[in-house]
């Protein structure tokens, strides 16, 4: 967890994609590249499998995939567990990058 807690720590805004092995993963990486090109020079877009850091799943009550949580100066500052489209997502965060 001193990784995730290294990036939670940034200035910067770090999005998370907890996913499971279960999830669909082709939709799920198209998605997340799309965020991620959105995102490009705003925030990290970064994906965590949940069953390789289960201890961090655990600690952040992770139990819906995928689930999608944004951090900024360690603080979670939004999180959603609905499966949604990158658009979506980008619609539900775009307030936090009106900075």
């Amino acid at each position: 967890m001193s990784k995730f807690g290294d990036l939670i720590s940034s200035s910067e805004y770090v999005l998370f994609s907890f996913y499971s092995s279960e999830n669909n993963q082709s939709v799920l990486n198209e998605d997340l590249n799309a965020i991620a090109e959105a995102l490009k020079n705003r925030a990290k877009v970064i994906k965590i499998d949940t069953e390789k850091n289960k201890k961090l799943t655990e600690a952040l009550r992770i139990s819906n995939f995928p689930t999608y949580v944004l951090y900024k100066d360690e603080e979670m500052i939004w999180r959603d567990s609905n499966t949604q489209k990158a658009d979506e997502i980008m619609h539900s965060i775009q307030q936090y990058f009106q900075e």
